[in-house]
């Protein structure tokens, strides 16, 4: 079973038991990836994470419910998952703007959000220049900040991120006088779940003592696949459009799948703006046959 229809039985699972407790590890078996795999890929892929997606197609289907009025409230809440209809009426106002009970009402609108369908397009055909790289424990210093959300969500990645980058300039300033490498920046993305990411800025530095503000980043050894972007004054523009290429053309026709360790991308901030770029590591393991 390829990669593409092992994503979209998982799909399709999650639809037939929408209205069951779902668990991932299941759904990710389906698609025959681990559990951790199968949430990154879908994640950047998508721009939601595998929760908002569930939670968004369970308020879609019951808000087409009580809207046709086939059920009550409080049965919607139990049907699709919610510990009490106060629980219910706090998701469901979020999600459609409007009260389980106003939804009943002739007239009003809802929003929709469509079931997940993969479609095969003929994309390749273009070079992806790569390297395979094991890289030694390495140890960086930084800040970290508590993403929520999808990492390649607009709102996650241009918006918190880079609220974060320009909020810290006095840890920045103080992690580049500890820096052994001149104008490089790293960014650290770990700790993936459900509900986000840890975002680390941080520099590779070998100093003891860590001032108050930052912390310390231990990076264990690991494979990586090392893709560039274009040298250019803002790198961090190539990096979605790149990372969507990797996981939707290069990793699905390799013998690599994510392995469960930091995402990093180097960033090459050079004093020459054009001449600025950034390598993104995307940890790796062989797949076993």
């Amino acid at each position: 079973m390829n990669w593409i229809t092992g994503m979209q039985k998982a799909i399709d699972y999650i639809e037939i038991n929408i209205t069951d407790e779902l668990d991932y590890n299941e759904i990710a078996k389906i698609s025959y990836s681990s559990s951790y795999h199968f949430q990154r890929v879908f994640s950047i892929l998508c721009g939601y994470t595998l929760g908002e997606y569930i939670r968004n197609r369970r308020l879609t289907l019951a808000g087409a419910e009580l809207a046709a009025n086939k059920i009550k409230v409080i049965d919607a809440a139990v049907k699709y998952g919610y510990d009490s209809p106060d629980s219910f009426t706090k998701a469901f106002t979020k999600f459609h703007g409007i009260t389980p009970s106003a939804a009943r009402e002739p007239g009003v609108p809802l929003r929709s959000f469509a079931r997940l369908s993969i479609k095969i397009s003929l994309e390749g055909g273009s070079i992806m220049d790569y390297r395979i790289e094991e890289k030694p424990e390495m140890v960086l210093v930084g800040h970290k900040f508590c993403a929520v959300g999808s990492q390649t969500n607009p709102d996650t990645k241009h918006k918190q991120t880079y609220t974060h980058w320009t909020t810290t300039r006095k840890e920045q300033s103080l992690m580049k006088s500890l820096r052994d490498e001149t104008n490089v920046w790293y960014d650290v993305y770990s700790d993936f779940t459900d509900e986000g990411f840890n975002h680390f800025i941080a520099v590779k530095s070998d100093i003891d003592s860590i001032p108050k503000g930052l912390e310390k980043i231990m990076i264990p050894s690991c494979l990586y696949a090392v893709f560039e972007t274009k040298h250019q004054e803002s790198p961090d523009d190539e990096w979605l459009p790149l990372m969507k290429r990797i996981l939707s053309e290069w990793l699905p026709a390799s013998e690599y799948i994510l392995a469960d360790n930091p995402q990093i991308n180097k960033v090459y901030m050079n004093m020459e703006y054009t001449n600025r770029y950034m390598e993104l590591w995307l940890p790796i393991e062989k797949i076993l046959k």
